[in-house]
């Protein structure tokens, strides 16, 4: 169990009075990449410059089991976050915590409740796409989710993260209490008018009134949010024991870069976040589309392809030259050209991504990547094809990482072994893959989620032509060589 007691020297420690601070902010979803982020902006804020803004930390899904926020709340709020970088370590204890809930042991009740303590000001979320009950193609609310049919049903007792944040918002305004800010860290375009988007429609549904009251005073800002954060392994607790000298179960390790971009548009008071290295623009969605088309869909094409060349981790895609000459290229070639940024050297931003991705020190697997590619995949790659089949412009290698990720929710890798497909369509995929033939076959079922896809891409004669094709290429050469012989291609 983590304790300040015997840490190695130089660990940054809480220094500051604790007691201090108020739980100002209410975040749902306690990740590694929030403790990993925004946590630690907040706890750079409270030992630099006195800030009182401290966390409630909550889990809301049904079947989280509390294990972070136990083993949390046995180590008096405290863990560590380690930074990873080839020329060494360096670790600092967060300390921003106040409280910390889960739904199976402490009741929805007891969260909703917290969330409409007086201080709260913003209520902030980490949940991965899959948690917004969204249609990534559209933005819109999946109306018949099962948790958003039982949050129709029992809104007192909601499932979904909309229905949550619902309920809170409800109560806060019967008890007159001041509204707060919904943010969202997700990495989804405009992820903050996503999150508005499902509230909003959410609420049209159950209570139109307070749908009203919602486009009236609460506000959503977006949010673009940038470092690499590894899932933990065994292997990697291990090796954080031995680096402090005691277990840290809530521990995590993420890359030195930290990027935090956020819409300055909250209606009862923020965190002075730019004291702590956080820029508060006026508008987002340049970074947000400049992250998740060049870092992020950068990240997925080497992820499929990566994963089913036998590369377990980015780090290893990038000793491989086509893997890192590929990476380089989509970005630059493919992915670069759809953006609106001003003022941005994207070249040397880049070469940045390179430099990153080949710090040996962070062990990103690439399955961690793959999962969940129905939500990823439009804000990632479709989006910018959009964009090159409207100014006839060529999108090879989009192209095959559409073909990758077909091959690989094909569920066998090239040397017969099985994958796990971990997506929240993944029944689905399973269906189309068992019901097409391998080949053009199995490229058209996939296709033809319009969920994912739209109904203009399906319809696309060179979409189509142009993932068969890269299809064909890795059925008869693999991932390797088709890599290859695309970035060589004229």
């Amino acid at each position: 169990m983590l304790t300040l007691d015997h840490l190695p020297e130089g660990t940054l420690i809480p220094r500051y009075d604790r007691s201090r601070l108020r739980t100002r902010i209410v975040h749902i979803g306690f990740g590694a990449f929030h403790r990993s982020h925004q946590a630690v902006c907040a706890d750079i804020l409270a030992a630099e410059h006195h800030s009182d803004w401290g966390y409630c930390e909550c889990e809301t899904n049904t079947f989280n089991q509390g294990e972070l926020v136990n083993a949390l709340r046995q180590q008096d709020m405290l863990y560590s976050v380690t930074e990873m970088a080839d020329s060494g370590l360096s670790t600092r204890v967060v300390g921003v915590v106040k409280q910390a809930l889960y739904r199976n042991g402490d009741g929805i009740d007891t969260i909703i409740a917290a969330m409409c303590q007086p201080d709260v000001a913003i209520i902030s979320i980490t949940v991965t796409e899959k948690g917004y009950c969204y249609q990534p193609a559209t933005g819109q609310l999946i109306t018949d989710h099962p948790a958003i049919i039982h949050d129709l049903a029992h809104p007192e007792d909601p499932e979904s993260v909309p229905g949550v944040i619902l309920a809170a918002i409800r109560r806060r305004r019967d008890a007159g209490l001041a509204p707060f800010s919904v943010m969202s860290c997700d990495n989804m375009p405009e992820n903050g008018h996503v999150t508005r988007n499902v509230v909003t429609q959410l609420a049209e549904r159950l209570d139109p009134a307070l749908a009203d009251y919602i486009r009236a005073n609460i506000t959503f800002p977006s949010t673009m949010v940038d470092r690499i954060v590894p899932a933990m392994t065994a292997e990697a607790f291990n090796t954080l024991k031995e680096k402090l000298g005691c277990a840290d179960p809530v521990g995590v390790e993420c890359e030195p870069f930290f990027q935090w971009v956020i819409e300055d548009n909250f209606v009862s008071g923020r965190p002075e976040w730019e004291k702590a290295g956080a820029e508060l623009v006026a508008d987002v969605l340049p970074f947000e589309e400049m992250k998740l088309r060049m870092l992020n869909g950068s990240h997925s094409l080497l992820a499929y392809l990566g994963y089913l060349a036998g590369y377990e981790h980015i780090s290893d895609c990038m000793e491989d030259a086509a893997f890192l000459q590929a990476a380089r290229k989509l970005m630059l070639d493919e992915q670069a050209p759809t953006l609106r940024t001003e003022n941005v050297d994207l070249v040397a931003y880049a070469d940045s991504l390179i430099a990153r991705y080949q710090n040996r020190a962070i062990r990103h697997r690439t399955y961690q990547i793959a999962t969940d590619g129905t939500q990823k995949l439009p804000q990632r790659w479709l989006d910018s094809i959009r964009w090159h089949l409207n100014n006839g412009s060529r999108f090879d290698l989009l192209a095959l990482g559409v073909a990758g990720w077909i091959r690989y929710v094909g569920g066998v890798d090239e040397k017969g072994q099985p994958i796990e497909i971990n997506d929240p369509m993944h029944e689905e995929l399973a269906r189309l893959v068992a019901s097409s033939q391998e080949g053009e076959a199995r490229v058209t079922a996939l296709l033809s989620l319009k969920s994912v896809f739209g109904d203009d891409l399906p319809d696309s004669t060179l979409f189509r032509e142009k993932v068969i094709h890269a299809y064909q290429l890795l059925l008869k050469l693999g991932a390797k060589e088709a890599v290859r012989q695309v970035v060589m291609a004229d």
